[in-house]
């Protein structure tokens, strides 16, 4: 994929962004605005191209189901305050938009759709979704690095039906990873997070020939103290993982972890 950087011209391209803005809400109010501040500088680099903005992200796991506690609209609100441009948030059911001529009808030149996943299709990877999601745009640009594993509508489809590039964050992202996995000074230790364990073993089993530890925290150890018949009380964990935990210390084993 190549990066958004080298693309020659984007004035009044209609870009799909997808952003990962899954940011700790309390009562509509923001705890911690990190990830919003990463990816500013592709929003900037976009902004100063000319480029018209259609921000796909989400917050939480609505399931496909519309729930007003995360909507994206704080997040909207925080973009507005930190970019100094007006956002404006679609709120309209995108199975309706049929064109992209849809953004138009505003002034604006920076959009969000309404949280990504209100809709079952998403993570169940709709290709028809997917498609006409890509309808919306001209160019699809993958900024959420953190949700790039996930076999999702608006991240592994869409660049089947768009020209799609790489944000800058992402870029920083993949040369940091190339980094320490093609450029390691021994002894290395990975220490790697998150609550879905299910998620990530294809990451995992492709850290552990690379690495001489690896340190698995968060909801996923959780997996693991259970597994070694240790009680993790009414601490998060993901159900039904003991064969992915079994794989995991067999592939161990194997390479002497």
């Amino acid at each position: 994929m190549r990066s958004i950087i080298n693309e020659k011209n984007l004035n009044n391209k209609k870009i799909l962004l997808r952003l990962d803005l899954n940011v700790p809400l309390e009562r509509n109010k923001i705890r911690d605005t990190t990830r919003i501040d990463k990816i500013l500088p592709t929003l900037n680099f976009l902004i100063k191209e000319k480029a018209k903005i259609i921000i796909l992200s989400h917050v939480g796991r609505p399931k496909g189901k519309i729930v007003e506690e995360l909507s994206l609209k704080p997040i909207c609100e925080e973009l507005q305050n930190k970019l100094r441009k007006k956002v404006k948030l679609i709120k309209e059911n995108i199975k309706e938009i049929k064109t992209k001529n849809f953004f138009n009808n505003y002034n604006e030149d920076i959009f969000i759709l309404e949280n990504i996943r209100f809709y079952s299709e998403e993570e169940q990877n709709d290709n028809k979704f997917a498609e006409q999601l890509s309808n919306l745009g001209d160019i699809y640009v993958n900024e959420a690095f953190s949700c790039s594993h996930r076999l999702h509508a608006s991240i592994y489809e869409i660049p089947k039906f768009l020209p799609s590039f790489s944000g800058l964050q992402l870029d920083l992202e993949l040369n940091a990873l190339n980094k320490i996995t093609s450029e390691i000074t021994r002894p290395i230790t990975c220490i790697i997070g998150g609550s879905k364990i299910s998620t990530k073993i294809n990451v995992i089993k492709n850290l552990i020939p690379k690495f001489d530890n690896i340190i698995i925290v968060g909801g996923m150890a959780n997996n693991f103290i259970e597994y070694f018949g240790n009680s993790i009380g009414k601490s998060i964990k993901e159900k039904n993982c003991n064969k992915i935990v079994e794989e995991i210390i067999s592939l161990s084993k194997k390479r002497k972890m």
